[in-house]
């Protein structure tokens, strides 16, 4: 899926001169699920973005013009490849042309990358809570293959909220990051729960993430409490699960940034 973009974005620069994309090349595609796949392409030299911004990706749709649509990048920023997690969804005529993708097939990328989710949006803090559903986790596999992020934390807490436990993409990889080379002088800890909602007995958090919070099994299950001072916490999802988490986390005294103010929450809408 693809997040929302607003026209007032802060924007990576483009250069003048030039088209407002460049062509690239498909390296791999996964599926992870039938409908649930991810894929590489090669990255132009001067393509710049933040772990948390998005780019729009652009492919031949049946009738020939190109459709466009917003994805996350799931590539750290130093890669020489991007990489995107996306959903195929049923008559869509972006995920009819994705559904198509093959490796050495070509697709437009817009040389500007956006977004709010990013962790310098973000008043400083100890803990940083990283809230997904579905393919919302893949702005923070990018967070999370950033080395500054470990560095600026003492615990990272990545909550994956799934229907079937097929769809915990990149779940090998979370369970073992903390192992890295390059984030092992990092000081944080890395805790991840996946939570499976439609397959009794997957994991060992079944309920939606609203509920969790609000009955205190999350903060049980992290061993660490939600609060004002010392929690930062990204949400990315489907519009329900980042409604919701604004009004529950905003009675708790959890606010967005804004006027220059750094808050203690941030939010990516994605469908």
């Amino acid at each position: 899926m693809s997040p929302s973009a607003a026209p007032d974005l802060p924007i990576a620069g483009v250069p003048t001169g030039h088209s407002k994309w460049t062509t690239e090349r498909v390296l791999d595609v996964r599926y992870w699920t039938p409908a649930m796949l991810s894929f590489r392409t090669t990255r132009d030299d001067a393509f710049r973005f933040t772990p948390g911004h998005y780019a729009r990706l652009g492919l031949a749709a049946d009738d020939g013009s190109i459709v466009w649509r917003p994805f996350s990048m799931v590539s750290a920023a130093t890669d020489h490849h991007l990489e995107f997690l996306a959903v195929l969804v049923p008559g869509g005529a972006f995920s009819s042309a994705l559904a198509r993708l093959r490796v050495g097939d070509s697709i437009q990328v817009e040389r500007a990358s956006f977004g709010f989710l990013t962790v310098d949006q973000l008043a400083a803090g100890r803990d940083l809570w990283l809230l997904a559903s579905g393919t919302g986790l893949g702005p923070f596999v990018s967070i999370l293959r950033d080395p500054s992020v470990w560095r600026a934390f003492e615990r990272l807490i990545v909550v994956h909220s799934v229907r079937r436990s097929s769809e915990l993409a990149y779940r090998t990889e979370l369970t073992t990051l903390a192992d890295e080379h390059l984030l092992v002088a990092g000081a944080a800890r890395l805790l991840y729960l996946p939570v499976v909602t439609r397959e009794q007995g997957a994991t060992a958090l079944a309920s939606r993430i609203p509920r969790l919070i609000a009955d205190g099994r999350l903060e049980e299950a992290a061993g660490r409490q939600l609060s004002v001072l010392a929690s930062r916490l990204m949400i990315c999802g489907n519009p329900e699960l980042a409604l919701t988490l604004r009004q529950v986390l905003g009675a708790r005294g959890f606010a967005t940034s804004r006027r220059g103010i750094p808050g203690q929450m941030a939010f990516e809408k994605y469908w």
